[in-house]
């Protein structure tokens, strides 16, 4: 999706924002193909998915049609959205520290709250979670 995106503009409806730290990677496809694999079930609840990197909109496309992804993917380059959900932080690998994306996801309700935040997320069957605690706010169990 090009051009900007609000939140605001999805008031009425759930949305699940997903940050993630870069296409392509082991974790990150994992995450975005099962997104993208239970998104006829989230669309059946009207629930937006909306994956968000620091990657660049090009490289969001390319990972987009390399791994057939539906869902919407963001771009914020600066980390401004990143940072402002909680989800920069310092990271630390092979000994070395780092400020990066941490793996978070936030379920927001038609209201524009948030209702439940997910940190330091795994990202193997994390979106069967997200759909399992949506319905259960929702009543559709």
């Amino acid at each position: 999706m090009e051009g900007e995106v609000c939140l605001h503009d999805l008031r009425g409806k759930w949305v699940v924002l997903y940050f993630y730290p870069r296409d392509n990677t082991p974790g990150c496809t994992v995450e975005a193909r099962e997104f993208t694999e239970l998104l006829p079930e989230f669309e059946k609840l009207g629930v937006a998915v909306i994956g968000v990197s620091k990657d660049s909109l090009e490289s969001h496309r390319r990972f987009a049609e390399k791994h057939g992804l539906k869902v919407t993917l963001l771009s914020d380059p600066e980390h401004r959205v990143i940072e402002a959900y909680g989800a920069w932080a310092k990271k630390k690998m092979r000994g070395r520290e780092y400020w990066g994306t941490v793996r978070t996801t936030y379920l927001i309700d038609p209201e524009g709250r948030v209702a439940k935040v997910w940190r330091r997320v795994r990202a193997r069957g994390h979106a069967a979670k997200v759909l399992e605690e949506l319905r259960r706010l929702v009543g559709q169990t």
